[in-house]
């Protein structure tokens, strides 16, 4: 037996040691195929392409869409993900959604590969910054959408079909928006890592993109929403774009190694309130813990100078709130949990919480681990390491199945999923059984309200989830809770990798009895 063998081994021992302690109820012991999830997960991407898609496209029941974006206003806007059920490409949720891809490959490369995903998780990626390439078509100008929110939702067609509006929208010197240039400079950078490797070429593209568009967001400042207004009622930015600059700037430091983006964290970190915002939650929106975590990690490995150390560990004191509070460690200032176990932020799609909380609760496990640090200081007492990646595998077994529902929420998952997905194209016939035209509100009249399962299934979209009480209700008109959405499944493909990593070693046996539950299932 190999050394990493043996310290899995013995982190196991050790993780189902603090579970028989603390959860003496649990009454559910399930065992997941996480290569299977690992491999949903990465298909699911290719249910959501917009544009021409490629001859390995293996989500068949799809088909091109959006050939025409951005003609009318001059610029090829031609690929790109749509976001969830509908057929809009909102800019800000699609760069998160990269970002975590990213991330993902970086942490988790060698596993992702182990599983035989790494090129289907290059692929997803790939397909994102390709259009942000394209979106980015002056240092100073970036497009920010596709569709319109509005217009789109009153129709219920597949994307092949669209009559829907088309216009696109952007940000530039005089209409800002630092969160959108921010959140992209931060994909763009992260990705360029990725690439690094395998194609220069197209890494330092991406770099050079990720840099100009840092610029543009710190020299011409204010919030997306406020130039374009479509997107308020959809992907406001309600904690602004300080986080966004921040994150940027971390991934910058990451990719080049530049002082200056250290630096800028670092100055910046009491005015853009990295140091100072303590929070629970982690999603598009809202950067501020992931961030915290990515500036502990240059703390923990020394990668800074001195004079930098004690900012970044006010950082790192954010990063402990945010994994003390997911631990229910953090003196009454926890997040909250459903009965079954489900770390619960809010009632439209929970799960996204779910699955960036069981992202950072995984990465910083590895973070801490490869300090050599064993124990973190909650308020409450001191936690072991362990300890957080036995809460992101029982975050990701509920997902799975280990829920009072016995639900997969991840669709194609299973023997028992969501059959009723909010989704316009999987709810719809597919056109190459049906090429028959299905017009704006013909879709509603034969598809949306009926009570058939979707014709198509969405294999490896995570749906919003259950409510506070672990209760749900697979109806399409029930979005809160049926809907899927890109951001949701992103940082599960690095969870699963390394849940499957650990399952494939000798402590597969007890990563098995690791599920854990907060009352009778």
């Amino acid at each position: 037996m190999r050394g990493g063998q043996i310290k899995h081994l013995s982190s196991f021992y050790m993780i189902q040691s603090i579970l028989i302690i603390l959860f003496p109820l649990c009454t559910q012991s399930l065992s997941f195929n996480y290569t299977d999830a690992l491999t949903k997960s990465l298909l699911y991407f290719e249910a959501q392409r917009s544009g021409h898609l490629p001859y390995n496209q293996r989500v068949t029941w799809r088909g091109h869409s959006g050939l025409t974006d951005g003609l009318q206003q001059g610029v090829d806007l031609v690929g790109g993900y749509y976001d969830a059920g509908d057929h809009v490409k909102f800019g800000l949720p699609m760069a998160f959604t990269v970002t975590m891809l990213s991330w993902s490959v970086i942490e988790f490369g060698e596993e992702i590969a182990a599983a035989g995903e790494y090129q289907h998780a290059l692929e997803a990626i790939k397909w994102g910054t390709d259009y942000f390439i394209k979106a980015h078509t002056h240092p100073y100008i970036l497009w920010a959408e596709v569709g319109d929110g509005d217009t789109d939702h009153y129709c219920w067609q597949r994307p092949e079909d669209m009559t829907t509006s088309r216009q696109a929208y952007k940000i530039d010197k005089d209409n800002p928006g630092s969160d959108l240039a921010g959140e992209t400079a931060a994909a763009m950078a992260a990705a360029s890592i990725v690439f690094k490797e395998l194609n220069p070429h197209y890494s330092h593209l991406l770099l050079h993109h990720a840099q100009q568009l840092f610029e543009f967001g710190d020299k011409y400042r204010g919030e997306y929403d406020a130039s374009v207004e479509e997107v308020r009622s959809y992907y406001a930015s309600v904690s602004g774009y300080r986080d966004e600059l921040l994150w940027a700037a971390l991934w910058l430091h990451r990719a080049t190694g530049l002082d200056e983006y250290l630096e800028y964290v670092v100055e910046n970190a009491e005015n853009m309130g990295g140091n100072g915002w303590a929070m629970i939650e982690f999603s598009w929106d809202v950067k501020y813990a992931g961030l915290q975590i990515l500036a502990t990690k240059f703390l923990l490995n020394g990668e800074h100078h001195e004079t930098h150390k004690h900012v970044l560990e006010e950082y790192k004191s954010k990063a402990d709130y945010y994994i003390c509070a997911c631990l229910g460690k953090n003196n009454g200032s926890n997040v909250d949990r459903s009965p079954g176990g489900m770390l619960y932020i809010r009632q439209w799609n929970n799960l996204q919480y779910v699955s960036s909380a069981a992202f950072l609760l995984t990465v910083y496990y590895e973070y801490l681990n490869a300090a050599q640090q064993q124990e973190l200081l909650c308020p409450d007492g001191p936690v072991r390491t362990d300890e957080l990646l036995a809460l992101a595998k029982t975050q990701a077994d509920y997902i799975l199945g280990a829920n009072p529902m016995k639900m997969s929420y991840m669709v194609g998952f299973g023997s028992k999923y969501p059959t009723k997905v909010h989704h316009r194209g999987a709810s719809i016939v597919s056109y190459k059984e049906s090429n028959g035209f299905i017009g704006c509100t013909q879709g509603f009249d034969d598809w949306f309200g009926r009570g058939w399962e979707n014709p198509n299934v969405l294999v490896g979209a995570i749906v919003g989830g259950p409510n506070c009480e672990d209760k749900f209700r697979d109806d399409r008109g029930n979005y809160m809770q049926t809907e899927a959405c890109t951001y949701n499944t992103a940082p599960m493909v690095g969870v699963f990798a390394k849940l499957n990593q650990l399952a494939e070693k000798p402590a597969k046996d007890i990563l098995s009895r690791t599920s854990y539950s907060f009352g009778q299932m």
